[in-house]
């Protein structure tokens, strides 16, 4: 299936190639330590945030005329989100902020950028954008505004317009220009930049001493050496974060990829996963537990946790959350391969980056229509991103229009980067 690390917040993880067929030598991983997270009674933050919605829902009832109740009201449901990942509380939370921002016809920008951030949880960055734009024209905190029209305008690939904000913005003091610096340097290629500047950020937050500051930090940076290939460091400060949070399932989701893909115990890796999703639901991990399983060679299982994905997405609530994965699920399948080449068309409607054109030519050449593949590739993929996956894609694509040259031409990139590309696909880099 091989759809498992997809669009994982900032991590492009490199490592030297290894073999699939037994564990890595090298053990970085320690079940005793992390184990105390995967064992937990109680999530002392989730029942904060149910205390706090019951709280403001008796508030807005006795006085439905206090608008910013509402606003209370959507933090608790977005606090809800990220403790349950459910995706009912992300569009409950929305429900709120329009009802906030239409109180307030659209002219509290504090209100604006919430529901903007809404939404980019959501992957509506055109309507995150139409928001921000308005949110200018109101002038209040205007830099924060700004921090939030880079984000938004590099997710959807205008990336002259994100580095004039990111300019706007700048001051080498401010955490928040700094993880914007380095996930710009990241987009450039400059992965040492990328990581330096985290560094900068992550020493801010300990000093600030914020606790949520710090464990976003700890996870993005341990994505970033993750991608150096420093699977220790990675490992470490996923646990930093778990210290803060042991209830974060990101970075339990962080160590779960490497026992899976640089340790190669696909079973320890299934244990962690089936840890995390009892108490948090989101469909991509329902994907990696597909992943694991396909390179366990057990294919009934498989497709039970594959239907069960299926099943989630089809919620009408996830929009078009899970798009970029869907393509890819559905690519693979003669019956649903046409489906792959709309949504691909969707998402570039939606989010037209190198990657979503990546997704569409490679819809195009599963579909067998490989000159259109190429061309595509050649057009806005080429020199426009260096993701592993997207690489990948491009050397197939190469190949199948008898461009050996060219596709050998980038395999030693891709035996290098077998860690975040996943197991699944080593065999597959051998043969190009």
């Amino acid at each position: 299936m091989k759809t498992t690390k997809l669009f994982k917040l900032g991590v492009l993880i490199c490592l030297l190639c290894f073999s699939s067929c037994n564990k890595h030598l090298e053990q970085v991983t320690d079940a005793n330590t992390y184990n105390t997270y995967l064992e937990l009674d109680e999530n002392d933050a989730l029942q904060i945030a149910k205390n706090d919605l019951l709280f403001w829902e008796k508030k807005l009832e006795k006085e439905p005329n206090q608008f910013p109740y509402l606003a209370k009201l959507a933090a608790c449901h977005s606090q809800l989100f990220n403790q349950t990942g459910e995706i009912a509380h992300l569009i409950k939370a929305e429900s709120y902020l329009m009802d906030v921002n239409k109180r307030t016809n659209y002219n509290h920008a504090g209100y604006l950028r919430t529901l903007a951030r809404n939404y980019i949880s959501q992957h509506r960055f055109k309507e995150a954008l139409t928001l921000l734009e308005k949110a200018v024209s109101n002038g209040e905190n205007i830099q924060a505004t700004y921090k939030m029209l880079f984000d938004v305008q590099l997710d959807l690939g205008n990336v002259v317009a994100a580095k004039t904000y990111l300019d706007r913005i700048k001051d080498l003091s401010d955490f928040d220009y700094l993880i914007r610096l380095s996930k710009w340097s990241d987009h450039e290629g400059n992965l040492d930049a990328a990581i330096k500047y985290m560094e900068k950020a992550t020493a801010i937050a300990e000093s600030s001493n914020i606790s949520n500051t710090k464990q976003w930090a700890y996870t993005n940076l341990a994505d970033f050496y993750g991608h150096a290939g420093n699977i220790q460091k990675s490992y470490d400060y996923y646990l930093k974060a778990l210290k803060l949070n042991p209830h974060d399932a990101y970075a339990k989701k962080g160590i779960a990829w490497i026992v899976f893909s640089y340790e190669r115990d696909a079973e320890e890796a299934l244990r962690i996963l089936n840890s995390v999703t009892q108490s948090y639901q989101t469909p991509d991990l329902y994907l990696l537990k597909a992943d694991i399983l396909e390179y366990l060679n057990q294919n009934l299982e498989q497709q039970a946790i594959i239907d069960n994905y299926v099943a989630m997405v089809s919620n009408e609530q996830y929009g078009t959350m899970y798009n970029a994965y869907n393509v890819e699920l559905y690519a693979e399948q003669d019956a649903s391969v046409n489906t792959a080449l709309e949504l691909a068309k969707q998402e570039i409607s939606n989010r037209p980056t190198p990657q979503s054109y990546d997704l569409l030519a490679w819809s195009y050449y599963q579909q067998g229509n490989v000159k259109k593949a190429l061309t595509i590739m050649e057009d806005f993929v080429v020199g426009y991103t260096f993701e592993p996956l997207a690489m990948y894609h491009l050397a197939v694509i190469y190949k199948a229009n008898g461009m050996e040259d060219k596709a050998n031409a980038l395999k030693p990139d891709l035996e290098s980067s077998i860690y975040e590309l996943g197991p699944l696909l080593e065999r597959d880099i051998k043969n190009i």
